[in-house]
Formats: C-alpha cells, structure tokens, sequence
C-alpha cells in the first residue's frame, strides 16, 4: 500500500543499478526517509501491495508527501528539480544535463541490462546477441570517455544528476567487462572513482549491507525477475 505518512521520504529500494542512482541524489540532498527495501531476486516486486505503489513492479519507487515517483530517472528529475540543486534550472547547464541524462536512460543502463542478461543468465550461449549487447555497451561508454575527456562532469563544469546516473551502473561495470573493468575508459573510471569516494556514495553503497536480501541466483530468482518467460527457458536481468 502506498504510505500514509506523508512527512516522510518513502523509498522503495534494492542495492540494483538504478535505485542506486537515487540513492545517491538522497544522499547528496542529505534527505532523511524510509527505506522499504523489495526482495526482487524473491518476487517481492510482484506483491500486490507494491504494485499500487508502482503498476510497473519495479525499483526504485518514491513516495513524497503522498507523491509517488517511479523510474529511477524520473525521480532524479523530480528531487533535482524540486530542490533546485544538481540540475540547472534553464539555459545550456540544463540542456547538456538532461542530454547526457536521456543517453544514460536510452543507451547506457538497458544495453548494460541485456549485455548482463546474454553474458550471465541467459540459458544457452547466443553469440549473436552477446556481441550485440556488448558492442553496444562499449560504444556507449566510448562517447561518455570522449565527453569526459573535455570536461571533468557530463554536463560540463558541474557534478549532477547525469553523473549519478552514470554511477550507478558503472560503478558495476567490470560485471560486463572482466577483470578490466572500466580501464579502456580512463575519464569514466576517474570519474566514477571520485564519485565513490563522496560521503553520499559511501552511504549509499553501505544501505544493501544494513538489509538481508536474497543474492543467489537460483530458479525462485529466475521466475521472480522475469515471470512472464517461464516455460520459454529464459533467465533475466535484475534491474
């Protein structure tokens, strides 16, 4: 059910790629809330009592004041704008933001998402569909390095909502790449390593150790983040 205390941040959360991106702008704004942590590698994302939070079944959710924002970006978009901080409010500042942010919506997280699904948990090797995914990932990250090669923040002189969304699914970047990990992108790598070490990042990646949350990934995993394919021999990818 959606909460009834509206005094409070309510935050609908698993130590995934994209609630971690909000995480991080929680922890930027210094906002205080209540985490409602979602077992999505047990089905939780699927109780009937999450989806009247979000008809989607997905994380990251936010409840503001009887607001309910879901999609990780929208909410970066809704928190940012709200209090008037990591995202300019008009002008060219605002245009590369929203820009570089969009790239990471539309390229960067669903490639990495399927470039992880193919790579681990498909059910038969596709080699096809590897190379696809992948080639797409390093392409994307690719245009990121350039950027960062002419300016130390996405949207240029400013740290913003972009490079936390960025964050949150390069900082697992070596899931997809190896042992390399981001070492081909030196000006992503930089950046994400000084993101890291930013008192937000830092608690934000210790909430998933204050919570007992499912990690294997067994067939109650499979079943619970991509139900729709049972039958089909299909795995998926946590979001």
């Amino acid at each position: 059910m959606i909460p009834s205390n509206n005094d409070t941040l309510h935050f609908y959360f698993h130590p995934s790629p994209n609630p971690m991106k909000v995480a991080l702008l929680l922890g930027e704004l210094d906002l205080p809330f209540s985490l409602h942590p979602v077992d999505i590698f047990k089905g939780a994302q699927h109780d009937p009592a999450f989806l009247a939070v979000n008809p989607n079944g997905k994380v990251p959710v936010l409840v503001d004041d009887g607001v309910t924002v879901f999609d990780s970006h929208a909410i970066l978009l809704y928190l940012a704008d709200k209090h008037g901080r990591f995202l300019p409010a008009n002008g060219p500042g605002r245009a590369a933001t929203l820009s570089w942010l969009e790239l990471v919506a539309t390229g960067l997280s669903p490639f990495s998402g399927q470039a992880v699904h193919f790579l681990h948990y498909a059910p038969e090797a596709i080699a096809y569909a590897k190379n696809r995914y992948l080639k797409e990932v390093e392409r994307h990250y690719r245009v990121l390095d350039a950027r960062l090669a002419k300016a130390p923040f996405l949207a240029g002189a400013e740290y913003g909502i972009a490079d936390m969304a960025l964050w949150g699914w390069a900082r697992g970047a070596g899931y997809i790449f190896g042992d390399a990990g981001l070492s081909a992108y030196p000006n992503v790598q930089k950046l994400v390593a000084s993101i890291s070490r930013r008192p937000a990042a830092e608690k934000a990646a210790k909430l998933a150790d204050t919570l007992a949350l499912k990690t294997a990934v067994d067939d109650e995993t499979l079943r619970a983040l991509f139900p729709q394919n049972q039958g089909a021999g299909a795995a998926a990818t946590p979001r």
